[in-house]
């Protein structure tokens, strides 16, 4: 049962095979501790244990243990022995209905006895809550802290485990971390009945285990909505950065059924952002994560829907209907359809980079490991925005930063706020005219090798991290033979698709496309998807505002 505050009573856990002194034991218990603690009774050790590893995964909290010596089975020693396993911060007491002193002795010796009471305890006032409440101001005095948040249990350099990560802080899913072969994590792989061969294991808040889950039955578990609510609506928008966002805001607060599509989370490049600071209305800077946060609860406010882990994989015409086609083999069926599904890094294709990425390598910001690059020398590929916010984020932490970029200087490609202050951080490094022709490492990225484009040298250097921002390519191979794209597919709209008559060939409408409409009537584009696009944020916005006012003209003429 939750408190007040929200989080759920401690626990008080009893264990004696006598089901008559299990039973006057609780009693006594809830008698005086009832209503500030749970009491949890169990009449063996293995039942006792069992109900221990199901707390443990729910994150409840477990305040003091009282074993019966003499059980069968497993005794109170042995029972209290394997329950600091899993809490070992809980006070520990032993139960018997004779002076055993020996029993005493071992206790202390093997499981650090807090204390040592003989039944019966009659009257318990003065017997057995003078001792509880002892130990209970003790337990309160430690940090007994609950961990509501899913747990995420894995190694360092697992590549599964990074994504993982990724993917809950992107969505704002709180969750705490543990490393497999540190001691919380062990407790938490022994509690599942886990081996940690295969990891990561993710508890979801309500003591669920999931091993090595997939993004789709990661976001089902941990409250994010992966299925749409309705049959049929008036816009359906196929991305989650700003473009589709601001969509999202726009289209539901004025009046469309609105359902957002986004395959990993909503933000896109920009919602991996450490700081966005040439955006209109935030004078001190905003990270990616506050604004995408921010849209997000204003599109949800105003109604519209927003699906995660899904990723669309075809787009189906039929008389004025449009469905979108899902990988899971289901489908969204809208009179209208915005695609606003960005762009995503171009693969560094150098030798030994595939095996190393989530080792090590990583593509765009990956700020979940910004922690483990303190005092460490990190290398960044790239010289647009993307790369330079990077390196001043990751300047915070780590030793050195060195941005590698191909081009002769950064002027051509990154904004001047940004090189001014990368220019006034002494930790941070530019090569240019520097390439990465090779990286290595046994089970995580240990080094590269750095190639001068000019004279041809290389060198080798050590590295832990290195985090690649070379460009983008766009997300659109599953519109092959629907809607019309560039030579490097990027979607055509408007006047770009007109063959000489003003509309592209096939087009059925009389009225050429509107500006943001693309070669099928009803279906739009806006963002970084779309050819000849600003490719900043702000646009990207206003490019999502603009295409639900031409959504309406189209559906004002059906």
């Amino acid at each position: 049962m939750p408190q007040p505050d929200g989080t759920r009573r401690a626990v008080l856990l009893t264990v004696d095979d006598d089901p008559g002194v299990s039973r006057a034991v609780a009693r006594d218990l809830r008698r005086r501790y009832g209503e500030r603690y749970r009491v949890v009774r169990a009449e063996s050790g293995a039942s006792a244990m069992d109900a221990l590893k199901q707390m443990k995964l729910r994150g409840d909290l477990v305040a003091v243990l009282l074993a019966d010596y003499r059980m069968p089975d497993m005794n109170g020693i042995e029972f209290l022995e394997r329950a600091m396993d899993v809490y070992p911060g809980a006070r520990r007491v032993l139960l018997t209905a004779y002076a055993d002193t020996g029993a005493a002795i071992d206790a202390i010796n093997v499981v650090d006895l807090d204390h040592y009471l003989l039944k019966p305890w009659d009257p318990p006032e003065e017997k057995l809550y003078p001792v509880v409440d002892d130990l209970l101001e003790s337990w309160l005095a430690s940090d007994h802290r609950p961990v509501p948040e899913t747990k995420v249990v894995g190694h360092r350099w697992s590549a599964r485990s990074s994504k993982v990560r990724e993917f809950l802080a992107r969505n704002q899913i709180p969750y705490r971390w543990y490393l497999s072969d540190q001691p919380e994590g062990e407790r938490l792989l022994a509690a599942a009945g886990c081996d940690g061969l295969r990891l990561p294991l993710v508890i979801a808040p309500g003591g669920e285990v999931l091993v090595e889950p997939s993004d789709q039955d990661l976001a089902a578990r941990v409250g994010l909505s992966t299925a749409p609510a309705e049959e049929f609506y008036d816009l359906v928008v196929v991305g989650g950065g700003p473009a589709g966002l601001g969509a999202a805001v726009y289209g539901a607060s004025e009046g469309l059924r609105t359902v957002l599509v986004e395959r990993t989370a909503t933000g896109g490049q920009a919602g991996q952002s450490a700081r966005i600071e040439n955006y209109l209305g935030f004078p001190d800077g905003v990270s990616g994560a506050q604004l995408t946060d921010r849209a997000r609860r204003q599109a949800s406010r105003f109604g519209a829907e927003i699906l995660t882990a899904c990723e669309v994989t075809g787009l189906e015409v039929s008389g004025p209907a449009r469905t979108v086609r899902l990988s899971d083999g289901s489908a969204i069926a809208a009179q209208s359809v915005l695609l606003t599904t960005g762009v995503a890094y171009r693969m560094l294709d150098v030798p030994g980079v595939a095996e190393l990425t989530g080792r090590g390598v990583y593509y765009g910001s990956a700020l979940t490991e910004a922690a483990g690059c303190e005092d460490q020398d990190v290398y960044i590929v790239g010289g647009a925005n993307s790369a330079g916010q990077a390196a001043v984020y990751l300047s915070r932490r780590a030793k050195s930063v060195t941005l590698l970029v191909r081009g002769p200087s950064l002027e051509a490609s990154m904004s001047h706020y940004l090189i001014q202050q990368i220019a006034a951080i002494p930790s941070i490094r530019v090569r240019t005219g520097t390439e990465v022709s090779a990286v290595h490492g046994s089970d995580h990225l240990e080094g590269l090798v750095l190639r001068d484009r000019d004279g041809g040298g290389t060198e080798l250097v050590d590295a832990q991290r290195m985090f690649v921002f070379i460009g983008a390519a766009p997300r659109t191979d599953w519109l092959d033979g629907t809607v019309r794209r560039d030579r490097h597919g990027f979607v055509l709209t408007g006047p770009d698709l007109d063959d000489g008559d003003g509309a592209p060939a096939g087009w059925e409408p009389d009225r050429p496309p509107y500006h943001l409409e693309t070669s099928v009537p009803g279906v739009f584009a806006a963002g970084d998807v779309r050819s000849e696009s600003a490719k900043r944020v702000a646009s990207a916005v206003g490019e999502g505002a603009m295409a639900v006012m031409l959504v309406h003209r189209y559906l004002e003429g059906l």
